[in-house]
């Protein structure tokens, strides 16, 4: 049996561009991929929380894992292999179509998955170092980052007045009143509700 797996990292990203090229990749080959796995899911996160922990545990020998690239699998080199070598262990097979590979399990596939994995690990050390350089240079350069100017200030004004949002929350004042007697965004209010745990209340009318 043949399962395309697809993953995004958020709801924003789009998971057609993978679809498409396994199925470009499945036509060119003449096979046909029997089950699709779509989640949008950390590729951090454990595998065995995620739809792909199911789908290795529902496979079996000879069984093939079809993904547009290994990253897509994990976002970490042990993960990434952890799942590799639980494929090669079981006879499943992990076709990664921009890497260009068919693991298996004989030695050549574990040296490959190993090298790729490492790779990736390392590139994605790399980009976190990027960002932090260019956050940097941006704030030598006077850019603000972070919270902007006058939300502290809001929330501390807010702090002052806890009590009688209290009051007005348990009594079902719509939030957005609230904000506008405080002269906050609803943004501020709702941040400031969620960090001083005074949000469970009844329902809000709007």
């Amino acid at each position: 049996m043949i399962y395309g797996y697809i993953r995004v990292s958020t709801d924003k990203q789009c998971t057609e561009n993978q679809r498409y090229e396994i199925e470009k990749y499945c036509k060119r080959n003449n096979v046909s991929v029997d089950s699709w796995v779509e989640e949008t899911v950390s590729g951090t996160k454990r595998v065995e929380g995620r739809k792909l922990g199911r789908v290795l545990k529902r496979m079996r020998k000879g069984d093939i894992l079809i993904c547009a690239e290994l990253s897509r699998l994990g976002r970490n080199l042990m993960l990434i292999m952890s799942i590799l070598n639980k494929c090669m262990e079981s006879g499943m097979q992990v076709w990664s179509i921009k890497d260009n590979y068919k693991l298996g399990y004989d030695i050549q596939s574990k040296i490959l998955a190993f090298a790729f994995g490492l790779a990736a690990e390392i590139e994605r050390d790399l980009i976190s170092q990027r960002t932090k350089e260019a956050l940097a240079r941006k704030k030598a350069e006077g850019v603000v980052l972070g919270r902007p100017k006058g939300s502290k200030s809001a929330m501390k004004k807010l702090t002052r007045h806890k009590d009688e949002i209290c009051k007005m929350l348990m009594d079902n004042c719509p939030k957005s009143l609230i904000a506008r007697k405080f002269k906050v965004n609803r943004s501020t209010l709702y941040r400031f509700i969620d960090e001083m745990n005074i949000g469970n209340y009844s329902k809000d009318i709007y």
